[in-house]
């Protein structure tokens, strides 16, 4: 039976405390984890298939144009090659060769570079290798359209995203204010760099496509494959049990899934599709590059009476999708005259779209390094300008918060680490060849809820299963729902089978927008609730006298193991919806970051020397896999404050360090000993499980706390992301 809960209400019965096992929020392992650090969990590309064989994306060199021609014959030539794939809807076989040329039969657009055009089928993957790179493709080309991002002309060249917030008279407020603050921040553009590259193996039966995928939302993806196939969802079967990284790059459904399905229906045998290194960077979307103008007035007193926040990102002609890079600025900090803007330029590159927190990732890491700009003006102590700007209500829509720990963020993180902002004038502090100097930022992540579906089964040896299509992209989801599940029915972690990532099951929330826990959870929660009720009846007691410890029903005087009550296996569906809860309140993470960093004086490398950040983000459901979370988006904090960005090269716009050698993720030697301070909340709005997101609240400021350390260390105000030692060496004083 299905159970629907739709929250469009607070919560308030704080069910988890009121179970018995205690298991919920412990620090437990989590159960995959021994899987993959054996090596014994099958991630995507490693399903061993009889008779697979194997395919390679071959990628535009032009970016932008038309394919007007493929040598295919030379190629179907080759030994083991079995067909050049350059349409979706067209396949040349071996057995249709020849030595001539094939004409595309429907003209294909290239909207940029590295865009997939054509996949060749091998036997093996070294001949398919061999063949891709042989295979000689015309084009027409045609001027791409430029990236205007660093020009003063500002809203020429580009068409406005969403609705503005405008109110009051911002230009005034500045005019009239006691301090006030008018600079441009740029960041350069993101890679997912998941460690997983993008990979599929697909089968047809000949009326059902099964994939193994390197997916994050699969009851969306399970549509999308469809579509594109022209087949209805159910003859669809997507598995993708073990995920090596998402973030955002495998939302939606990547070439080398299309690509290996349409090959496997043509060639009636299963066809595998894994993206190489560089063919992941050149071709999945990526976070969009951003110019961003931040103007804040303040009264003597450091209260904010104006803010805006302008920013101007770009995508490919026709997406929807725009980084929303004032998602923060709309409800953090005060200001009774704001103005907020997305401009958003055409262009041909890479698709952007969410990539690790769109739009606080980006967006907070300048407004928190523009806020640091007012309190050096205003001379007041950076954590007080916070404290001071924290609205009562969204400043915007009126709305109450339902809940907040911004304030208590700030002061116990600035406890434990130790903050002095009694002086913050830069170049205090010394040590051999370095300057030394702190810094700190908000933080702050909208919370989100999807709607989710979990079955979860009692069975009658005493054990648990917990089902849901929910993915686990290494962020613990297989340890957090199996301890909701023992929670609520009172069994130990052991005694619980998790099992995911298969569109054969009901379908989860998917893994994105920081909302799988909560809303997954919740649909696990409503369900063990149903059994509750089960057991209950059986017992003649109401639900909420019966406790459950154990694998023991308790009731009364009467404590029955489950081995003896149940006669049949108990199997509810939870069933969980977004009521509207949004609409009332505004719902959030927040936190506070404390950095110090140290920067030569000769050579302008910096080097983050101590990092603590303080997070509320509701019930934290397992300690460990939260602060796990936390430690790793502070990780991502690092690579964007000091060493990410993409290159693109003007003249062809092929992207230039497109492999983990020359585009610069944070290794261990970058990250120093990361300090996670857990703030007990809850949020009663948040989910019925009082949790709200945690994967991407690390990274929302943390990029900005480095760049504030970096001025009070060196006196140099970088206003260009990453601050890299070039852009520090001309300006910093001489030693």
């Amino acid at each position: 039976m299905t159970r629907l809960y739709t929250m469009d209400k607070p919560d308030e019965r704080n069910r988890l405390d009121a179970m018995a096992q205690g298991i919920i929020g412990r620090p437990l392992d989590r159960p995959d984890g021994s899987a993959k650090t054996a090596g014994v969990a099958p991630y995507a590309a490693e399903y061993v298939i009889p008779e697979c064989a194997e395919g390679v994306l071959v990628l535009a060199t032009i970016s932008r144009g038309e394919v007007v021609e493929i040598e295919s014959g030379p190629v179907l030539a080759m030994p083991g090659v079995l067909a050049v794939i350059a349409d979706p809807r067209m396949i040349t076989r071996s057995a249709q060769g020849g030595a001539g040329k094939s004409p595309v039969r429907e003209i294909h657009k290239v909207d940029y570079y590295g865009q997939p055009v054509a996949l060749v089928v091998a036997e093996t993957f070294e001949q398919a290798r061999d063949a891709a790179t042989r295979l000689r493709i015309a084009y027409r080309t045609d001027d791409p359209a430029k990236v205007p991002l660093d020009s003063e002309d500002s809203h020429a060249s580009h068409e406005s995203f969403g609705e503005p917030v405008q109110q009051g008279n911002l230009d005034a407020a500045m005019r009239d204010a006691a301090h006030a603050v008018d600079v441009t921040y740029t960041t350069e553009g993101h890679a997912s760099a998941a460690m997983e590259p993008h990979a599929s193996i697909a089968e047809w039966d000949g009326n059902t496509l099964t994939a193994h995928s390197s997916l994050q939302m699969l009851k969306y993806n399970q549509k999308e494959l469809a579509d594109a196939l022209g087949l209805q969802p159910e003859q669809v079967r997507l598995i993708s049990p073990y995920v090596g990284g998402g973030f955002g790059s495998k939302l939606g459904i990547s070439a080398e899934l299309t690509a290996a399905a349409v090959a496997a229906i043509e060639l009636g045998r299963p066809v595998r599709v894994v993206m190489s290194r560089q063919q992941v960077f050149q071709c999945v979307m990526r976070r969009s590059e951003t110019r961003q103008r931040i103007r804040l007035a303040a009264d003597a007193e450091g209260r904010l009476d104006g803010f805006g926040h302008e920013a101007w990102v770009s995508n490919l002609p026709g997406e929807k999708f725009a980084e929303p890079v004032t998602q923060a600025s709309e409800f953090l900090y005060r200001g009774a005259h704001r103005t907020l803007r997305i401009d958003l330029a055409r262009i041909h590159r890479m698709t952007a779209g969410s990539v690790r927190a769109p739009g606080e990732a980006v967006g907070m890491q300048c407004l928190e390094a523009a806020m640091d700009e007012l309190a050096l003006a205003s001379g007041i102590d950076p954590v007080e300008l916070r404290l001071r700007n924290i609205p009562e209500q969204h400043p915007s829509e009126g709305l109450p918060y339902s809940s907040r720990r911004l304030a208590e963020c700030l002061k116990v993180g600035a406890e434990r680490f130790g903050w002095d902002g009694s002086d913050r004038r830069p170049l205090q502090r010394r040590e051999s060849e370095w300057w030394i100097g702190t810094g700190m930022a908000s933080a702050s992540r909208v919370h989100n809820l999807n709607e989710a579906q979990a079955r979860v089964t009692l069975s009658t040896d005493g054990t648990a299963v917990v089902e849901s299509d929910m993915t686990d992209i290494g962020t613990g989801t297989y340890a957090i729902l199996g301890q909701i599940a023992g929670e609520m029915l009172g069994l130990p972690p052991e005694k619980i089978l998790v099992q995911l990532g298969d569109t054969r099951f009901p379908p989860g929330s998917g893994s994105g927008g920081s909302w799988g826990a909560a809303s997954t959870g919740s649909a696990v929660m409503v369900a063990c609730e149903a059994i509750r009720e089960q057991l209950a009846q059986q017992l003649g007691v109401e639900e909420s006298d019966l406790t459950l410890k154990d694998g023991e029903a308790i009731a009364g005087n009467r404590r029955i193991p489950f081995t003896e009550l149940l006669k049949t296996d108990l199997a509810e569906t939870g069933h969980f919806k977004n009521g509207g809860i949004d609409e009332k309140f505004a719902i959030a993470m927040y936190g506070a970051f404390f950095v110090e960093v140290g920067v030569n004086a000769y050579t302008g490398e910096t080097r983050v020397r101590r990092m603590t950040g303080a997070f509320g983000l509701g019930r934290a459901l397992n300690a460990k896999t939260a602060t796990s979370q936390c430690l790793g988006g502070m990780v991502w904090g690092i690579g964007s404050a000091l060493t990410e960005e993409l290159v693109f090269d003007p003249r062809d716009g092929h992207l230039v360090n497109h492999d983990l050698a020359e585009y610069h993720v944070p290794v261990n030697a970058d990250v120093p000993a990361l300090d996670v301070v857990l703030v007990d909340e809850r949020d009663s709005a948040g989910s019925p499980l009082q949790a709200k997101g945690v994967g991407e609240l690390g990274i929302c400021g943390a990029a900005g706390a480095i760049a504030n350390a970096i001025h009070h260390a060196c006196g140099v105000r970088v206003r260009s992301f990453p601050i890299t030692p070039d852009k520090l060496l001309e300006q910093l004083p001489e030693v």
